[in-house]
């Protein structure tokens, strides 16, 4: 495809007209369970580069295809190199700089997370203006498809392996407000009733 240049696992991007729209939290697509991409056609080369470039005009560092109206196994994410919060990748056991993988396709994705835990700071292109304190798995190894066809594993670590965790759990239906406890999602709830409010309003 002429705006994809291919990497190695990773590609460069250059963008391209943009036809996506994010969808808000309320539209019953967020709830959807992805289904399997069994070969990466022209259209779902298509799909990837303009959900970068969705992704990038919302300022976002993830995206799945839920998020703009595509019920598939298909994320993308990109770490930008200034972003403060610290990020790790390892392939096959040895650390690396994952900026050299950026961005990210996850096509199929299938995750395996350590038992130690960490809480930090989400948001959501789906949930905009709603930020909130989640506990993710420490670290993460990832299984899935990249543009070659091609299955390839890495773990990842920090707002990375963050990042994974909640694109992944997008291709499932499940949203990073199912993490909160009760007590957390009490707190939120006024902004969340607002946000699905809003959906409701412009649908």
């Amino acid at each position: 495809m002429e705006n994809l240049l291919s990497t190695g696992l990773g590609f460069r991007y250059f963008p391209v007209f943009m036809v996506l729209k994010i969808v808000n939290y309320g539209d019953p697509i967020l709830r959807k369970v992805g289904r399997s991409i069994t070969k990466v056609t022209p259209e779902i080369r298509e799909l990837v580069a303009d959900m970068i470039d969705k992704m990038h005009e919302a300022h976002g560092i993830g995206l799945a295809a839920q998020q703009v109206g595509r019920d598939l196994q298909l994320a993308v994410i990109d770490i930008p190199k200034d972003i403060e919060r610290p990020s790790r990748m390892w392939l096959e056991g040895k650390e690396v700089d994952l900026h050299d993988y950026m961005p990210l396709v996850l096509i199929n994705p299938q995750i395996t997370l350590t038992k130690k835990k960490e809480t930090d700071s989400e948001g959501c292109l789906s949930f905009p203006g709603l930020t909130v304190e989640v506990s993710r798995g420490y670290r993460v190894s990832v299984t899935c498809m990249n543009l070659e066809g091609k299955t390839w594993s890495f773990d990842a670590a920090g707002l990375l392996g963050r990042a994974v965790q909640h694109e992944v759990d997008h291709l499932n239906g499940i949203l990073f407000i199912d993490r909160l406890t009760k007590a957390e999602r009490a707190l939120a709830q006024g902004e969340i009733d607002a946000l699905r409010g809003q959906s409701v309003t412009a649908g």
